[in-house]
């Protein structure tokens, strides 16, 4: 019986690993899309920040940085 339920709770836990992961993707995509990679490598989304101009990549730098920042290791100001 135990054994039942542990199977079930790590079936549910894998599949909500799942989900986010699949989530996460989908917003990486969307950002390349919207900053017009073509290419969705390492390669190429360097390529296209090699063609962007200052203001640009500050956005799409701000844009990752908000949507894939965790808050665990933010450093805190001194105040």
């Amino acid at each position: 019986m135990k054994k039942g339920i542990l199977a079930i709770a790590g079936l549910a836990a894998i599949a909500l690993i799942a989900k986010k992961a699949q989530k996460r993707k989908a917003i990486f995509r969307n950002i390349l899309d919207e900053y017009d990679v073509k290419e969705k490598t390492p390669f190429g989304v360097a390529d296209r920040i090699r063609t962007m101009d200052d203001k640009e990549y500050d956005a799409f730098k701000e844009k990752m940085k908000t949507q894939f920042s965790k808050g665990c290791c933010r450093t805190k100001d001194a105040q």
